[in-house]
Order: C-alpha cells, then sequence, then structure tokens
C-alpha cells in the first residue's frame, strides 16, 4: 500500500507501528540501505521525538499535519536522498552534528580515526594539550570530537568549503568547542603552512578517496546528493592523500602522528607513499569496525 493509496482511504487510523512497518517495506521495494533505521528517522523527526520513544508509543496515531510532513519526505527518501540530509542532522561518535548537503554525511568507519587519536594522545608523554589539524573537516564531526574528548586539546579544522566551514563553526558552538577550534579555508595542507614550523601533535583527515573506477558503482543516494569535492579523490583515489603524506612531517612535532582514512584497497599504495617521504616512520593501517583496511598512521621524526 502507497501513502497516495492511504489518501483515499476513510476512517482509518496511521498509528506509529503501521506507519514504520509500511515505509520500510516500501523503502526495502526501492533498495534503500537500512530502511528501518530511515523510516525511524523520518518519523521521529516529524513526531518531534527521539527515535527509541517510538517504541513506547507504537499505538499513537498520526495526526493529518504530520502525515502531511511524512509523506513528503517519504517520496524524497524514496528517490534514495539521503535521510540525514531530510533531517538535518546526523549522529556521530554518540552525539548529533547538523548536516546539509555542502557537507559530507559521518559515517561510523571514521570513528576508528577518532578513537586512535584519542588514545594516542591520552598514552603519549607530553600530549596532554595536543594541537590537532582537521583537515577536510566537513561537518566538524572530527575536530569536535576530539575536541570534546580531550579537553586540553586545540584544534586547527580547515576545508575548501565555506558552507561546510559554515555548518563546522555552528556545530562547535552548539557542543560547547568553539573556543578551542580554529576554522581555516583552502585545500590540503595549505591552511596549515606559513606557521611556525613543525607544531602539530597530530595531522589527521578524512579526505576524498574514491577513485574514478570506483565512482562508476557508487549509490545514487551518494552520487547524486553528497558533494563530490569531499569523495573523489581522482583516477586513482589518492590526488588528495598523496600531497598530505608528502608534506605533513614538516608539520609534525617530533614523534607526531599523521592519521588519514583510505579506502581499504588503498592498504599496500598508501605504505609506500610514506616509505617515499623518508621521513615519516613506522606505518601501519588499521582496521575499522567492519574489518576494512581504513586509517593510516604513520609517525614523524623524533
Amino acid at each position: 500500500m502507497s501513502m497516495a493509496t492511504a489518501r483515499l482511504k476513510t476512517g482509518e487510523t496511521w498509528t506509529t507501528r503501521r506507519l514504520l512497518e509500511w515505509m520500510t517495506g516500501d523503502f526495502e521495494s526501492k533498495g534503500i540501505d537500512s530502511p528501518r533505521v530511515v523510516a525511524e528517522m523520518l518519523l521521529s523527526h516529524v513526531i518531534g521525538c527521539e527515535r527509541m520513544r517510538l517504541y513506547m508509543e507504537v499505538d499513537r496515531p498520526a495526526e493529518p499535519p504530520e502525515l502531511a510532513s511524512l509523506r513528503a519526505l517519504v517520496a524524497r527518501a524514496a528517490r534514495h536522498e539521503p535521510a540525514q540530509y531530510l533531517v538535518g542532522h546526523a549522529w556521530f561518535f554518540s552525539r548529533k552534528y547538523a548536516v546539509s548537503r555542502g557537507v559530507l554525511i559521518p559515517r561510523p568507519c571514521t570513528e576508528t580515526l577518532v578513537e586512535y587519536v584519542i588514545r594516542w594522545c591520552r598514552s603519549a608523554p607530553g600530549r596532554a594539550e595536543p594541537l590537532i589539524a582537521d583537515i577536510g573537516t566537513g561537518s566538524g564531526c572530527v575536530a569536535i570530537s576530539l575536541a570534546l574528548q580531550l579537553p586540553g586539546a586545540r584544534v586547527v579544522a580547515t576545508d575548501v568549503s565555506e558552507e561546510a566551514l559554515a555548518v563546522a563553526r555552528r556545530n562547535s558552538a552548539t557542543h560547547g568547542v568553539a573556543d578551542r577550534i580554529e576554522f581555516r579555508r583552502g585545500p590540503g595542507l595549505e591552511p596549515l603552512a606559513g606557521g611556525a614550523g613543525a607544531v602539530y601533535d597530530v595531522i589527521c583527515s578524512n579526505p576524498p578517496y574514491i577513485s574514478d573506477d570506483q565512482w562508476q558503482a557508487v549509490g545514487a543516494g551518494v552520487k547524486d546528493y553528497e558533494p563530490e569535492t569531499a569523495l573523489r579523490g581522482g583516477p586513482d583515489g589518492l590526488d588528495v592523500i598523496r600531497p598530505i603524506i608528502a608534506g605533513a612531517a614538516a608539520l609534525l612535532r617530533p614523534g607526531g602522528r599523521l592519521v588519514v582514512e583510505i579506502a581499504d584497497q588503498h592498504h599496500d599504495a598508501v605504505l609506500g607513499l610514506v616509505e617515499q617521504t623518508g621521513v615519516l616512520t613506522g606505518p601501519v593501517v588499521l582496521k575499522d569496525h567492519e574489518g576494512l583496511w581504513r586509517v593510516l598512521v604513520a609517525e614523524g621524526r623524533k
């Protein structure tokens, strides 16, 4: 049954339970990823409650204005528009971040990068008040998560997009860390240059790394809605990563860390790029929560 059909029926009550079941089935039939989660996100947004609240009031009837709003959102979601853009937020590291179509939607795999940086800063001698650079900050989720988890940290967060920086600034204010994050506009390491030389304890980045060949297989929800500049990394996917690896050592304090999210298939290539620098040492690639090679870690010279 479609929502259009439902409008023609009279005397029916659309409860939370019924709406979730219908939307989940409809999204499944259209090949939407995580259809139940999308259904929950849309309905909780329309009602104005947390997702868990839906299951505490499964027999709650929807009001006519709520159904009207939901119909519009369901129609857009059925065309593979990401639910995070429809509701205006995404979750990362257990916190809510505002997102718009000008920023990449945060992914769980990026939490592996954040977890490593937190562990290293907490355990490494002399890093209790680290200076961290976040290259390609997007929504600001990495920079803000690090600032929240490392109270002594200061962060320089960069992006090529002024729209992304505006969203990140807003998120930093929402989470109460705007006073410890400096936002700069520019590509790659360029916004970090011109300072006092090797000053960063950590340089981290979730850069674009989808190769041209891989781009052909990317789903419509990503390809048609998320910003290409945050996703595509050139013919081999390493156009942005390559100069970051090549130039990071000059900006890292002795023993500092370069931490970069990569594509699983770039495992060998990024290790080779680190070796070519002759100044970064001890490269390793960490697996994410799905078992994919995801985060390159390399050490600056001591």
